[in-house]
């Protein structure tokens, strides 16, 4: 309850947390897992297997702006999937428990 109470800190914390679980469900698989960023825009993971790219935005908070790392990523490489994990996207307890490779399927 105090870690959320500072909402810098909790961001810090879910995003970290995405990150390991990805890393965890990832290592064996041949996914390749980068960070994205062009000048001001990021996005916080994007997975890769062959050619199938698929990016990860992490919201700890209610989204209240649009994702401009996430529009410049698509534009640029085509994800096949696109992930809001937290926000309006999936929840984040959902989120942990579905394995990176999952993400490619469909």
């Amino acid at each position: 309850d105090e870690a959320r109470k500072d909402r810098e800190f909790w961001g810090r914390l879910v995003e970290s947390a995405v990150g390991a679980h990805l890393i965890n469900s990832a290592a064996g698989t041949g996914i390749e897992l980068f960070y994205w960023r062009e000048r001001s825009r990021e996005v916080d993971f994007i997975l890769r297997s062959g050619k199938t790219v698929v990016a990860v935005e992490v919201k700890s908070g209610a989204r209240k702006e649009g994702l401009p790392g996430m529009d410049a990523f698509d534009e640029a490489f085509k994800p096949k999937r696109k992930l809001l994990v937290g926000g309006n996207g999936i929840p984040l307890e959902k989120f942990l428990l579905v394995p990176a490779v999952e993400w490619f399927a469909g």
